[in-house]
């Protein structure tokens, strides 16, 4: 953890259970053996699958608002709770697990996944979409803006992310969106 930003993983109930740390942003990240993010490890109070990072404090906002917002990263959570989206919790790097649908459940059934824009984002908005499904959630995806992670689009575009929040699709018509772009479909041969 030495020369890192280091988070607090709390439980639901605000206990500390681990510690995730991210690479001091000033840092050559070329010199550095290990990734971006490291966690403690898996042990029988902390399993990152069935944890939410903020869940311990977005939790009454979750309900109060009745839908969450799902990012991948502490960060993420961190910069939406300042500009004013306390209902933000992530999946820290994964995609949603059943067991973290399961503690979503029982504050609301409605998600907005705001995952970031490059292909492992994408990847994990897919797996977490499928997961929530067979939970049956209500899911809606948030095509980020200006940016590549929500903590960027906000600090680029406060006023863009909320009109994104707002405008979240439904996860079928993403899918179709996603299927189509690029193709001309006034044209039976694309």
């Amino acid at each position: 953890f030495r020369d890192r930003i280091m988070f607090p993983i709390n439980d639901v109930n605000g206990n500390p259970i681990a510690f995730t740390a991210r690479l001091n942003p000033d840092k050559d990240a070329s010199q550095e053996k290990t990734g971006k993010y490291i966690n403690s490890p898996q042990c029988a109070i902390y399993d990152k699958s069935r944890v939410l990072f903020g869940l311990d404090k977005a939790k009454s906002v979750i309900k109060e608002k009745n839908f969450a917002i799902v990012v991948e990263g502490q960060m993420d959570v961190i910069t939406c709770h300042q500009f004013g989206f306390k209902n933000t919790v992530a999946s820290s790097g994964t995609a949603l697990t059943s067991e973290q649908i399961s503690l979503l459940k029982r504050y609301t059934k409605n998600l907005a996944l705001c995952f970031d824009a490059d292909a492992a984002g994408q990847l994990a908005a897919d797996r977490g979409i499928r997961e929530a499904m067979l939970q049956g959630m209500n899911i809606k995806v948030i095509i980020i803006p200006h940016g590549k992670d929500p903590d960027d689009a906000l600090r680029q575009d406060l006023a863009s992310f909320v009109l994104a929040v707002r405008n979240a699709k439904p996860v079928m018509e993403y899918y179709f969106e996603k299927i189509t772009a690029g193709l001309n479909l006034e044209m039976v041969e694309h």
